[in-house]
């Protein structure tokens, strides 16, 4: 069974509010704080429970025992001096974990010092795999693992169709693996060697990027 997480939620403009929603459809118990209190109100229906406060204040965030709860997400956006004091508070303040919002390259290196644990890049993941997936007409999905290594949703090359995963022996000879097959909206992550490829099919693919890009022309 899925363990239900205690989430610190700070900031929930548009970006805070999405990852609340998330949260909540995956059944996490979630406390926002915001210093806004019309967004306070707003966020209610998706949370657990929520406070208005300003996050940079020691005193506030000492009164939420941070170090109780399994991840504190900082996603303020408009006001990055906020974000990085209040990373570095909930440090101080013994969190856990703490995931913190960076528009920048430069701003994820001062959130890092000063104790984030990850940071994410909303606006420039988006921009990445929006770039990716409309670059190409064959390109139905993308996931980046790590700079090297990616997951890739295509339409089946005409080459391969009519052709089963064992006929074209796609690991040993381009170094990509098949992970799933979908058909008509339902995805088979039980790939086997017999299933033939046509083209109402999707592939999922796993691989280096450069291996990627020579197999499907990305």
């Amino acid at each position: 069974m899925k363990k239900r997480k205690s989430i610190l939620l700070i900031g929930v403009g548009k970006f805070g509010r999405y990852t609340a929603e998330k949260l909540n459809e995956l059944g996490h118990e979630i406390m926002a704080v915001d210093k806004n209190e019309q967004r306070v109100n707003d966020i209610m229906p998706l949370v657990t429970s929520a406070l208005i406060g300003d996050s940079t204040n020691e005193k506030f965030l000492k009164q939420l025992d941070v170090d109780q709860y399994d991840v504190c997400m900082v996603t303020i956006g408009e006001d990055f001096q906020s974000s990085l004091e209040t990373t570095y508070l909930l440090k101080q303040l013994g969190a856990k974990k703490v995931i913190a919002r960076a528009a920048r390259d430069g701003q994820a290196e001062l959130l890092r010092r000063s104790g984030a644990d990850e940071v994410v890049y909303p606006e420039k993941q988006l921009a990445s795999w929006i770039a990716i997936r409309y670059s190409a007409d064959h390109i139905l999905d993308y996931i980046e693992l790590d700079e090297n290594c990616s997951i890739f949703e295509v339409t089946v090359p005409k080459s391969w169709l009519g052709k089963s995963i064992l006929e074209l022996d796609v690991r040993r000879k381009y170094n990509v693996n098949i992970i799933g097959v979908r058909e008509n909206g339902k995805l088979n992550a039980s790939v086997t060697p017999g299933i033939i490829l046509t083209e109402s099919k999707t592939l999922l693919v796993l691989g280096e990027y450069k291996e990627l890009q020579k197999c499907f022309n990305i």
